[in-house]
């Protein structure tokens, strides 16, 4: 397996990048705006394809990196379904699975820190976001915080780990790297309180000042979302509504871009079909399955996913590989639902 933490010294936020091997498919953790030049490369130098970026919760002491390593490698950015971002292109609830080539991650709820925290577990180790920080805790005392229900995520959920697994946490500002739940357990003096009231009074007295960038990095941190507009001016996306009655013409090809579990969680357009967003660059070049629908039959291409974001960077790659026919639906299975459309399992 390939990993390494990164950090940026200026807001002491650690960044995880992972992979199963060399040439293959990578995800990031928490990426920092200010250090994507160096992720970029070092994704070069180790010969592999960034598929998916992540944060465990919306930010507020710097600016995320998801919005331009979308915009740089083409990656999938995904959120928990409890952030109140504009747009992401995947959203994971607890209890789902965050997959790439050789690597899963449990998804966690975790919510305390903020109303939206998730952490992220991976065989031997955890990523906790800042629900829990080696010895210390998230403060709880904006972004709809809680610190009931941070005690909840920490002694209910992260501390029922085995002893040995490993902590990763978001932030550390005194040159800590890694911890492991039983020497939290042990040592973190915010856990060793003996009831939740205890922990409740502890953490609504610390007294911390807002971070420097909190005024700059939440409100520019919600509006990550690829501009849909630009797609839908150049007349490549239909609303959800006209897609309704495209999807019952026979020129037309639905194309569903999103992951196998996303499917069967949320259901399907009837008579779609399934061309995973990762496999796109081979099915829309000349010879590729999509490419040849097109030229074969004639039919229009129209790309969906669950937001509009994987379908309108779909598009732009199906117009620049001549797939003049190429179009999407804009605001994805999420639009199509508002309108009223239906879905089968």
């Amino acid at each position: 397996m390939i990993f390494r933490q990164l950090f940026d010294s200026v807001s002491g936020t650690y960044t995880y990048l992972i992979a199963s091997r060399r040439g293959g498919e990578a995800l990031i953790v928490d990426p920092v705006l200010e250090k994507v030049e160096r992720y970029i490369q070092l994704v070069g130098e180790l010969d592999l394809k960034l598929v998916k970026a992540v944060d465990t919760h919306l930010h507020a002491d710097h600016l995320t990196g998801l919005g331009a390593l979308r915009d740089r490698t083409h990656c999938i950015t995904v959120m928990g379904d409890r952030s109140k971002v504009d747009v992401v292109s995947m959203r994971l609830s607890d209890g789902d699975k965050l997959t790439i080539e050789g690597v899963a991650l449990d998804v966690i709820y975790t919510p305390g820190h903020t109303d939206d925290s998730y952490s992220f577990l991976m065989r031997d180790r955890v990523f906790t976001g800042d629900t829990l920080l080696i010895r210390g805790t998230g403060r709880t005392d904006f972004q709809n915080g809680d610190p009931r229900a941070q005690y909840d995520s920490i002694f209910n959920k992260l501390l029922r780990l085995p002893d040995e697994t490993m902590i990763f946490p978001a932030h550390d500002y005194k040159g800590e790297t890694v911890s492991t739940i039983g020497e939290e357990k042990m040592f973190n003096p915010r856990l060793q309180v003996k009831s939740i009231e205890q922990y409740v009074e502890l953490m609504s007295n610390l007294n911390l000042p807002n971070p420097k960038m909190m005024d700059v990095a939440v409100p520019a941190n919600m509006r990550v979302g690829l501009a849909q507009e630009e797609i839908a001016r150049r007349g490549w996306a239909v609303s959800a509504a006209d897609a309704l009655a495209l999807s019952r013409r026979p020129d037309v090809a639905l194309v569903d871009l999103r992951e196998k579990s996303e499917r069967e969680k949320h259901g399907v357009i009837a008579g779609s079909l399934h061309a995973p967003y990762p496999d796109l660059a081979a099915n829309v070049r000349p010879g590729g399955m999509l490419n040849e629908l097109a030229r074969a039959t004639g039919k229009r291409v129209v790309f969906y996913c669950a937001f509009g974001e994987r379908s309108a960077m779909a598009v732009q790659a199906a117009q620049d590989a001549g797939l003049a026919c190429a179009c999407h639906i804009q605001g994805g299975i999420d639009a199509w639902k508002k309108a009223g459309g239906p879905l089968v399992r």
